[in-house]
């Protein structure tokens, strides 16, 4: 149950306030870290603030959005709307900069479609991508383990579209003077492709979410259902009807407001990330493939009983650890 899910505990906002600063806090960090040579201006330049940040952001959360429609076998929405969850979460503490939003992307898709029990293998998920398959399946595999970790291993998530259909089912049982509520669904659809490209889902709950995609489509229908939520649902709690309402208005107001991200903006800030991006997290950098070298020869020494000379006491003990750990 949401109410005491991990998603309700670690993973809601208070508001978009909250939000926004968790997001500026990572770009400042990443920031500091990397250009902390650089005058003010010098860095003004050379990065990318954090609107910009999360512009980019949107562009790949449509680009998820389109690489998920194509997939085959059909994917279910459930398992994008998770995907989507998991990229929102983890580029709200991680700057785009720091973590390459492409190779984080179809990670989020790959451990969505696990976790959601959306059965594929890894070789029929790279047969959705375009390019090097082998190279996209190990960038997957390398990513996925940094990805659990930046959520906190707090990997369920629950999605808008399993209340929606207990509302719908509670609308057609308890209040019969509203016929047919499904010719509601078209809007209701289009209203929850569009939240999931807002802040929404990080400050409110699936059920109001999904209360506030009816509402929305009876009212852009010009169809009433305030008698089913003042009288049916809250007729006995004028004060969580008072912070619904409130709550729905907001909801509405954010997906109002969302804009797709121009394609000459995007190519702009695209270009601009390549210069400031972690060339250590890049998995196209000459410093990343060094360092993957660098640890696949280590890798290579442990096996032929040979240790790094600079972390020999450190491996050693290290191993000692795990000798003891299986005696256990």
């Amino acid at each position: 149950m949401f109410a005491t899910s991990t998603q309700r505990s670690f993973w809601m906002f208070k508001d978009e306030n909250d939000v926004s600063n968790a997001r500026l806090s990572a770009n400042i960090k990443y920031i500091s870290s990397r250009g902390r040579n650089m005058t003010a201006e010098e860095r003004e330049l050379h990065f990318l603030n954090v609107t910009e940040e999360k512009i980019l952001i949107m562009s790949y959360e449509y680009q998820l959005r389109d690489f998920c429609r194509k997939f085959l076998p059909p994917m279910p929405r459930y398992v994008i709307g998770t995907a989507l969850h998991y990229l929102k979460r983890f580029y709200v503490n991680n700057s785009v900069m720091d973590y390459p939003p492409k190779e984080i992307l179809v990670t989020c898709v790959y451990l969505a479609c696990k976790v959601e029990e959306f059965n594929v293998s890894m070789d029929q998920f790279v047969g959705n991508l375009k390019g090097d398959r082998e190279k996209a399946a190990s960038i997957i595999l390398n990513n996925e383990l940094l990805l659990m970790q930046q959520l906190d291993y707090q990997l369920t998530v629950h999605n808008p579209f399993r209340p929606l259909e207990g509302l719908m089912i509670d609308m057609k049982t308890r209040f019969p003077t509203f016929s047919d509520p499904e010719r509601l669904r078209s809007g209701i659809d289009e209203f929850l492709e569009q939240v999931f490209y807002t802040d929404a889902i990080l400050i409110y709950s699936p059920s109001q979410i999904s209360l506030a995609a009816i509402i929305h489509s009876a009212s852009t229908s010009k169809e009433n259902v305030d008698e089913y939520i003042t009288k049916i649902l809250f007729s006995e709690d004028q004060k969580r009807l008072l912070n619904l309402i409130e709550a729905v208005k907001k909801i509405r107001v954010m997906v109002r407001n969302v804009q797709t991200p121009h394609r000459d903006v995007i190519k702009a800030l695209e270009k601009k990330l390549q210069l400031c991006c972690n060339p250590d997290n890049n998995s196209e950098s000459p410093a990343f493939k060094k360092r993957m070298k660098q640890s696949f020869d280590d890798e290579e020494s442990f096996e032929d009983g040979q240790y790094p000379d600079a972390n020999t006491d450190q491996v050693r003990s290290m191993l000692m650890g795990m000798s003891e750990m299986g005696k256990i």
